[in-house]
């Protein structure tokens, strides 16, 4: 078992910044909660000091608790405190936060009372909706240490991220800001300033990353609605390893303006703005909110693509599906619950009448080799030099991912050009194949999203995470992905499972022996599902349709249905 104590950092300045974030949590000492270090599974206890209607209002979504406090059955202080209460638990369990402005929440909060109360009138979408932050996205007056102990009070944000001044002007109360790791590229949440974040299911396990704040805090019910990036997997792996919704969107339709992180200019693969919510109708809400604020008239490389709202509904979308499914990309095979949760899948999809081949895997371990090089095109010297700047030190992962340029020196404008070539050549090759598949469908034409895995295994124990294929795969192509909960894993039903096939190399020798139930037991089980570049209203339409084909009581073996 993780201690909790050992999550922490003991660099100067980190233990400075900890200081000052318990100061602020030290305001509301009736609402902590002191929980044993060796209790794993700690999803029930941000609810312990909870009201009976403030377990209600945690436990709505953001789009409901829109229309709850519009119609005054809540005021926006009531549902901000709610979410306080869950929130300070949840940092205390899982370490998930790491900007604390909860006064600042209030007065917001109040405001926006009074302004209803006064003319009647909400000032937008999220009207008094709490909305957590990533890190690394600037929000006016607040640190964005982003990870890293050098930047750790000298960038207080002077402006919001333009994903901020939407949201304040519809409405949203911001309140707390989540934790991410070291350099961001990363799938796992730990870094030398706040330390690791831990997955509230298992605490052993990690909640994913870069988004893994984000991700604990709102399956602990600390917030409706939170704010990720995700440039590899980022937004989707902590979705998946937290039992939530994620949603990953092409790059040029979702504002990304105001983020700091090393690395800014690179635009050879850029980072995605994308939301974890607890339900798929609240990624919709969000995009809407985004794209009717017309982001594209601040943000220059945006294009111009209204949000449109009958196709999330699922207009034009066929009532008869034709899905292609992903059962192993050719470098690492699942681990079992999650091939198994993709069988499930393709039954239930076939019994409702939908269409469904094999997607046959293209070149997944040339499209890594190709974006590693396009996420480290100066060889990592950036993140060396940003890291050891400050006397700090390369947590685990951030090794890892650096490894991958080990030895070698900063590409050259040359090599770069070639290296865009072959990603644009990369990217036109997966569109013939994609559609190519209209000569396997029943319908005639080309498949219309690709149901996946989000990893190869469960939300796997810290510092172990070694494949990134089946979501950098879809950033490399720059395609739209959400992820979705199937359910939840119990080691206890985990018999008659198939055996793991024979090993390929090296990284599915390592992830294939991490299999084992135990290690996994509570963990959520997530799968994703792909679109077409730009076409994520129909995505969403069609992920609709698709959990329509699993009814919510079907028992999917030794998956345990359902959130928290």
């Amino acid at each position: 078992m993780v201690s909790i104590a050992s999550l922490f950092p003991s660099h100067p300045v980190a233990i400075r910044k900890l200081r000052d974030r318990e100061e602020k949590l030290s305001g509301y000492p009736h609402w902590r909660l002191q929980v044993p270090h060796d209790i794993i599974d700690v999803l029930k206890y941000p609810l312990t000091n909870l009201t009976d209607t403030e377990r209600c209002i945690v436990h709505c979504d953001a789009t409901a608790l829109a229309d709850l406090i519009r119609k005054r059955v809540h005021s926006a202080v009531d549902v901000l405190t709610a979410f306080v209460k869950a929130a300070l638990v949840a940092q205390d369990l899982t370490n998930c936060l790491s900007e604390i402005f909860i006064e600042e929440g209030y007065e917001r909060a109040k405001q926006l009372d009074r302004h209803l109360l006064e003319t009647g009138q909400t000032v937008g979408p999220l009207h008094g909706v709490p909305v957590s932050i990533k890190d690394h996205i600037k929000i006016k007056g607040i640190d964005t240490s982003t990870g890293y102990i050098g930047w750790a009070y000298k960038t207080v944000a002077d402006s919001d991220a333009v994903v901020v001044d939407i949201l304040r002007k519809a409405g949203a109360i911001l309140y707390v800001k989540t934790q991410n790791p070291q350099t961001l590229l990363s799938l796992e949440t730990n870094n030398s300033v706040f330390g690791r974040t831990v997955s509230p299911f298992n605490r052993n396990l990690t909640p994913g990353g870069s988004s893994g704040g984000e991700s604990a805090l709102i399956a602990c019910h600390g917030s409706p609605l939170g704010v990720g990036t995700d440039i590899g997997g980022s937004v989707r792996i902590p979705a998946a390893h937290s039992g939530l919704y994620g949603l990953k969107g092409s790059v040029a339709r979702l504002p990304h303006a105001g983020l700091l992180g090393t690395h800014d200019g690179m635009e050879a693969i850029v980072g995605a703005v994308g939301p974890l919510a607890t339900s798929a109708r609240d990624l919709g809400l969000f995009c809407r909110v985004m794209l009717d604020a017309q982001p594209w008239l601040v943000e220059p490389p945006l294009l111009e693509m209204p949000w449109k709202r009958e196709v999330a509904k699922g207009e034009g979308v066929p009532k008869k599906l034709s899905i292609a499914i992903l059962f192993d990309d050719g470098v690492v095979a699942p681990h079992p619950p999650i091939t198994q949760a993709l069988r499930k899948y393709k039954d239930a999809l076939i019994t409702a009448g939908h269409d469904v081949i094999e997607w046959q895997p293209l070149d997944h371990q040339n499209g890594w080799d190709l974006i590693a090089k396009l996420y480290l095109l100066d060889g990592g010297a950036e993140y060396h030099d940003t890291i050891q700047s400050a006397g700090d030190t390369a947590v685990p992962l951030t090794n890892w991912i650096l490894d991958h340029a080990q030895g070698r020196k900063s590409y050259t404008p040359a090599d770069m050009f070639r290296l865009n070539l072959e990603r644009d050549a990369f990217r036109a090759k997966a569109l013939v194949h994609w559609n190519e598949t209209r000569h396997r469908t029943a319908t005639g034409r080309p498949v219309d999203a690709i149901l996946c895995p989000v990893a190869p295994t469960l939300a796997p124990p810290h510092d172990s995470t070694a494949w990134w294929g089946y979501t950098s795969h879809w950033n490399l192509l720059d395609l739209p992905g959400v992820v979705f909960p199937v359910g939840r894993f119990a080691a206890a039903d985990a018999f008659a499972v198939e055996p793991l096939p024979p090993a390929r190399g090296d990284v599915e020798t390592f992830i294939h022996g991490q299999w084992n139930p135990a290690t996994y037991d509570n963990a959520p089980i997530g799968l994703q599902l792909v679109g077409r570049r730009h076409n994520e209203e129909k995505l969403l339409a069609m992920l609709d349709i698709v959990e329509s084909s699993v009814p919510s009581h079907t028992s999917l073996g030794s998956l345990h249905n359902g959130n928290a």
